[in-house]
């Protein structure tokens, strides 16, 4: 039995870890977040200010809202558009569902007070513009983005079942003809 000793040590070269800096970002990224922060304190103040129950109320209202009610809603849809579509066999269709969907649905979530009609007064004195039509506007703009999607879709897949082109063969010359 060999016993190692002191001087029958493999000795290993110490390396150290250079110190980093923590990545903090270019100084116009910093920049740009700290007014970012600020505006949004400045806003936080300002809303605030008025009425802090009722807005704390609607944030409240608005995040159970979402989260009981409109993100089971919306995940149930699109489970059963996946479900649908793949039974079908075009399971590569629900990006053409997904988008317009989408996008129709951030326009209403976004303009919905309008759309409704509910605030149509408010909307005339303030702006002197009439407040009715924006339901029709609405629907026209989602019959549109749901018509394109499907052209689009359309488009591909007639590319899909055209044969791809077939290059001319170019006939060959002798070098002699030149």
């Amino acid at each position: 039995m060999r016993v190692r000793g002191p001087e029958t040590r493999v000795r290993r070269p110490v390396t150290r870890v250079p110190f980093r800096r923590p990545a903090l970002g270019s100084p116009l990224q910093l920049l740009l977040s700290t007014c970012s922060f600020a505006l949004a304190g400045y806003a936080g103040v300002r809303l605030l200010a008025d009425d802090r129950f009722g807005v704390a109320l609607w944030l409240a209202g608005a995040a159970v809202l979402h989260d009981m009610v409109l993100l089971p809603l919306y995940t149930g849809a699109d489970r059963a558009l996946v479900r649908a579509l793949g039974v079908a066999g075009h399971r590569e269709w629900t990006g053409h569902v997904r988008v317009p969907a989408l996008l129709s649905g951030l326009l209403l979530l976004v303009w919905f007070p309008l759309i409704s009609g509910e605030v149509a007064d408010r909307y005339r004195s303030a702006t002197t513009l009439p407040g009715d039509g924006f339901l029709s506007r609405w629907l026209l703009i989602t019959a549109v983005l749901f018509g394109g999607s499907a052209a689009l879709l359309a488009l591909r897949s007639l590319r899909l079942l055209r044969p791809p082109r077939r290059r001319r063969a170019r006939k060959e010359r002798s070098s002699a003809v030149h």
